[in-house]
């Protein structure tokens, strides 16, 4: 890919209907105001199935048709979402109750992306522990320390019927939904 070629920096998930990104959101910006950790809310609430990769607007056009293929080909399943657990020190997530469905999505799409969507090996995720987090990096530890403590014991529940992926995009600040 030549330098001077513009390349934009996408992502693919699963994001839950509008109710639960209002509620998720709702989470987010508590942790905003009361432990000044913002980095969440650069994205809507989601369920990361590749993490971000660059392609430029051409590739862009390739990879929603070959998505819509993958998608056509899937069973629709539920997401049971339910309390909170955190990666110590920065990461505190909704839990997702039975993650098989979602692991085996994504060992799908992931076969996908390398056989028809030519992803580097390099660039695709190869584990996955499905979660939709509510604060991340630039919660320091000290914050941390304190607000785990109160959402280890909180409680959270939704659900929702997943029929499709996201594509987002990054528009140089935020994410944005881009495809579904």
């Amino acid at each position: 890919m030549s330098p001077d070629i513009k390349t934009n920096l996408y992502f693919i998930a699963l994001i839950p209907h509008e109710e639960i990104r209002i509620l998720v959101k709702s989470l987010k910006e508590e942790i905003r105001e009361r432990f000044d950790a913002k980095h969440a809310l650069k994205s809507p609430a989601h369920i990361t199935l590749q993490m971000p990769f660059k392609r430029t607007i051409v590739e862009e056009g390739e990879i929603i048709r070959q998505l819509k293929h993958f998608v056509s080909n899937q069973q629709p399943f539920f997401v049971e979402l339910t309390g909170f657990k955190s990666f110590p020190p920065r990461v505190i997530y909704i839990d997702v109750v039975d993650p098989e469905p979602i692991i085996n999505l994504h060992a799908d799409l992931r076969k996908a992306l390398l056989d028809h969507m030519d992803f580097d090996p390099n660039e695709v995720q190869k584990n996955l522990h499905p979660h939709m987090t509510i604060a991340t990096r630039d919660l320091t530890k000290a914050s941390y320390s304190r607000a785990w403590p109160e959402y280890e014991k909180r409680t959270f529940h939704a659900h929702w019927e997943v029929k499709s992926l996201f594509l987002l995009k990054h528009n140089g600040k935020n994410w944005d939904i881009y495809q579904e």
